[in-house]
C-alpha cells in the first residue's frame, strides 16, 4: 500500500473480530517499525508490553478498572481485540542520556525539558504501530489507561518504576459495521484552520 494511502485510511477502529488472531509475524513488524521512531538524543526510552492471550488481556482490563460493569458499545468493541500493546515511556532513560558527555547536562534537571519528550517519542512510536496495522489490513485504536489505575496496572504486570504507560493500542481484524467514534460525528478541521505561516 502506498504511504499516502496508509495515512488516508488510518482511523481508530473500535470493534474487532475476536475469532481472528493477529499473525505473530505482523506483531513483530509492528514492533520493529515502532522502534524506528525518532527519539531525542536517540534515547529510545520506550518499551512495549504485548498482551495476546485471553488471560493476559483480561488481566489488563481488570487491573485498569475497565471491567465491563458499565456496559457500552465502545467497551464491548475494544474488549473484542485479540491483541493489546501497551506503550510505556521512561523519563529516566532521557535524563540519563542527556547526562552523558556528548550532551553535558550532568545535573539531570527535568526543568530543562520544555515538554516530556519521553512521552512524545513513545507517542510517535505508537503512531508507527497504528500505521503498520493499516498497512497490514488491520484495525487499531490508541486509548489511555485511567490515571487512578496506573499503579494497579503496573503491579499486575510487574512494570518497573522507571516506566509508565503512555497508552494502549487495541489491534485486530475490524468487525463488520464496527463501533464508530468521534470522527463519525465531527468533521476534520480544514488545513487553513490549523496552519499558520510566518505568524499566528
Amino acid at each position: 500500500m502506498e504511504f499516502s494511502e496508509v495515512v488516508r485510511r488510518r482511523r481508530m477502529v473500535r470493534s474487532f473480530d475476536p475469532e481472528r488472531a493477529v499473525d505473530e509475524a505482523v506483531v513483530r513488524r509492528m514492533l520493529e517499525h515502532a522502534t524506528r521512531a525518532p527519539s531525542a538524543g536517540f534515547s529510545q526510552g520506550w518499551a512495549f508490553l504485548v498482551l495476546d492471550t485471553p488471560a493476559d488481556r483480561e488481566r489488563f482490563w481488570t487491573s485498569t478498572g475497565i471491567t465491563g460493569e458499565e456496559d457500552n458499545r465502545w467497551l464491548r468493541g475494544m474488549r473484542s481485540a485479540p491483541l493489546l500493546i501497551v506503550a510505556l515511556s521512561s523519563k529516566e532513560a532521557y535524563l540519563d542520556r542527556y547526562a552523558e558527555d556528548d550532551k553535558g547536562w550532568s545535573d539531570r534537571d527535568e526543568a530543562r525539558w520544555p515538554v516530556p519528550y519521553w512521552d512524545v517519542d513513545t507517542g510517535m512510536a505508537s503512531l508507527l504501530i497504528l500505521q503498520t496495522a493499516v498497512d497490514e489490513g488491520l484495525g487499531a485504536c490508541f486509548f489511555g489507561i485511567p490515571a487512578d489505575t496506573v499503579g494497579a496496572f503496573a503491579a499486575e504486570f510487574g512494570v518497573p518504576g522507571t516506566h509508565r504507560p503512555v497508552g494502549a493500542i487495541a489491534i485486530g481484524h475490524p468487525a463488520a459495521g464496527g463501533a464508530r467514534g468521534s470522527a463519525a460525528r465531527r468533521t476534520r478541521r480544514r488545513l487553513d484552520d490549523v496552519v499558520h505561516r510566518g505568524s499566528w
